[in-house]
């Protein structure tokens, strides 16, 4: 198959995904406005000084409890987890918001700021 043929099966593909959702256009728009209005926010969590001494605290808090903290980005959110615990760090078009969740179970989202000390949010979820 030629590179001609196959770039028209795939517009000819997304032309029908289009006839058979409408809404698939927006949905991915208003996605695509939402990464948008969240991109500062991601950018100041990825390379703030917050973070860096979150996750150097975290590692000594684990080490102190004998645990291993898993620290991994998920597209724009940290996620922290040790046992049972997972503390997630999620950009929105507001700000950053933290998730704890313990046993599967989530907390109502709080409000981060980012020029705090983290030992607080640490203490917090490690409560």
């Amino acid at each position: 198959m030629s590179f001609l043929d196959s770039l028209e099966n795939n517009l000819k593909a997304l032309e029908s995904r289009e006839e058979r959702d409408p809404r698939e256009g927006e949905r991915r728009q208003e996605e695509r406005q939402r990464a948008l209005a969240e991109a500062p926010w991601a950018e100041k969590l990825k390379g703030s000084a917050f973070t860096e001494t979150l996750l150097l605290k975290a590692t000594q808090a684990g080490h102190r409890l004998r645990a291993k903290v898993y620290i991994a980005w998920l597209g724009n959110t940290l996620r922290l987890e040790m046992k049972e615990r997972k503390l997630d760090l999620r950009p929105t078009p507001g700000g950053v918001v933290a998730v704890f969740s313990t046993n599967g179970v989530e907390e109502p989202p709080q409000p981060v700021h980012l020029d705090a000390d983290p030992g607080a949010l640490l203490d917090a979820w490690l409560k």
